[in-house]
């Protein structure tokens, strides 16, 4: 379940400057600004492209969509402009986990990486480019809502009484849900592998350290961290607890911005660092990533030994929980039994689109207490591949909710109504102090927030 509305809109128009940078608009006008919030312009281009970007999605607009888009635009400016007075920040792990997530995303749904490009007419380079800032923006949109709405609770009887004076035809409907265990492994990656990384990286220090090139020459070239290789290497100025634990380390002791670290192994992959400048606890870097390649022996010998464990546990020498406690190397469900955790609703049950879909394509197929053969997958979190098995540890069938059954669900549902109520009421608020301008030619409609217009 979203964190709200709001939110939904940060991240349905995540592309809304992907659909091209032409000529749009009427009589000729290459570009325009049409509405000013603070001192934020809102550009008819950005206006156009978001509606085209919402026809991809195939979003359908109950008012004109020019009114519309321009007037969530400027919610998300308003957001955003508290975001900064607040000094709210996002890590850059969770700007890639975010930008992998959408490209993944439109991959998906549009077939192949090859295919987006064309569709978008950029390569996927500039495609992340463009939505690692969107990523940024929405990531910040979404915590400066959590922390307006962070403290709002119900109780149990607010609960009840909501579900007993809905009508039953709006009864929610809780969609099929399942739990998910998981156990990993991470292929072999040969030694010589390694060392090859390492020396490619040793080269680049060098060319760097006699002159023969730059950074962030390099960095374009070949850094596997597509998102900040266009930029020369950049990552913009991060809190210690923002990046990689052992990236940190090395980083924050860095000191002479003309010398280049050791090499630094992250969950990612191999890095070298460059200072770029330090600013009290927060710093700028830019930086290489190579990852090692992980030979197809490799993932092979992953996915037999894991249909060996499988087998194992199918055969009753040990349970799957006990398996995930001790042979998984999934940090994140090791301690957990191996159960996957929802990040968006902090419980443990899945809809089936919320799940990572090669995990989602092998279990919409299992029984409950059935063990999947080895698999595939590669995270969002770190972009590596490795090997899985999982067990579906329980289904519950799309159904009419009942306060017995689904308790969890009706309270967030009317958690979601008092985020709502309080989020549309700060943004009235938030109306009266912001200075806001709109091109006459846009004020001609009904808003949802009648205040941006003052006499």
């Amino acid at each position: 379940m979203k964190m709200c509305m709001n939110f939904k809109f940060v991240v349905l128009f995540a592309l809304t400057l992907l659909a091209g940078s032409t000529v749009y608009g009427q009589d000729n006008v290459i570009d325009e600004v049409v509405w000013v919030v603070g001192d934020e312009a809102i550009l008819k281009s950005e206006v156009e492209e978001a509606r085209m970007s919402a026809l991809y999605e195939g979003r359908k607009f109950d008012r004109d969509p020019y009114c519309v888009i321009p007037e969530e635009i400027a919610v998300q400016k308003l957001f955003l402009h508290q975001a900064a007075l607040d000094s709210i920040e996002v890590s850059e792990s969770e700007v890639i986990q975010r930008v992998d997530y959408m490209t993944n995303m439109y991959i998906s749904n549009i077939g192949s990486r090859e295919k987006m490009e064309e569709y978008f007419n950029k390569t996927s380079s500039q495609i992340r480019e463009t939505l690692r800032e969107n990523a940024r923006e929405g990531l910040k949109v979404q915590k400066m809502q959590q922390k307006l709405v962070g403290e709002i609770k119900v109780t149990p009887a607010e609960v009840r009484r909501y579900f007993k004076d809905l009508p039953q035809d709006s009864i929610p409907y809780i969609p099929t849900q399942v739990e998910v265990q998981i156990i990993t492994q991470q292929p072999k990656v040969p030694l010589e592998e390694i060392e090859n990384v390492k020396k490619r990286l040793r080269d680049f220090t060098d060319r760097i350290t006699k002159g023969e090139t730059s950074f962030s020459t390099l960095a374009r070239m070949y850094s596997e961290d597509r998102g900040s290789a266009i930029r020369g290497g950049e990552i913009e100025f991060s809190g210690r607890g923002m990046l990689d634990p052992a990236y940190a380390n090395v980083a924050f002791n860095l000191q002479d911005p003309n010398k280049v670290s050791k090499i630094v192994e992250s969950e990612y992959g191999f890095h070298i660092i460059q200072l770029i400048e330090k600013r009290g606890d927060r710093i700028k870097t830019r930086h290489i990533l190579l990852k090692p390649h992980i030979p197809e022996e490799s993932l092979t010998a992953g996915m037999a030994r894991l249909d060996s464990i499988a087998d194992d546990i199918r055969n009753g020498k040990f349970s799957f929980e006990e398996a995930a406690s001790v042979l998984s190397q999934d940090k994140d469900t090791r301690n957990n039994h191996g159960l996957l955790p929802n990040p968006n609703t902090n419980t443990s049950k899945f809809e089936m689109q919320e799940l990572p879909p090669e995990i989602a394509k092998v279990v919409d197929k299992m029984k409950v207490g059935e063990i999947s053969e080895a698999f595939t997958m590669i995270p969002q979190k770190t972009g590596k591949e490795e090997c899985v098995i999982v067990k579906l540890k329980s289904r519950t069938n799309g159904h009419k909710a009942t306060v017995a059954d689904d308790y969890q669900n009706l309270k967030e549902i009317v958690l979601e109504k008092r985020r709502d109520e309080m989020l549309d009421k700060w943004i009235r608020e938030k109306q009266k102090h912001t200075y806001v301008r709109i091109n006459e030619n846009w004020r001609n409609c009904t808003f949802k927030y009648p205040g941006w217009i003052k006499d």
